[in-house]
């Protein structure tokens, strides 16, 4: 049975950028709205750990 009274918030395809490069190095999904994300990850192009941006296509 569906349950009533719920809405539910569809999942967004996001992309992380390297602050640095500019290289889109991860995808995510994640639901819409709340804040941006900002995480620190690893940039293979710079082979270090770099800040990266959550960001739509």
């Amino acid at each position: 049975m569906a349950k009533k009274g719920k809405s539910k918030k569809k999942l967004e395809v996001l992309h992380l950028v390297c602050e640095e490069t500019g290289d889109y190095n991860y995808t995510i999904r994640k639901k819409s709205g709340g804040e941006k994300l900002k995480v620190k990850k690893y940039s293979p192009r710079l082979r270090k750990h770099t800040m990266h941006n959550e960001k739509k296509k």
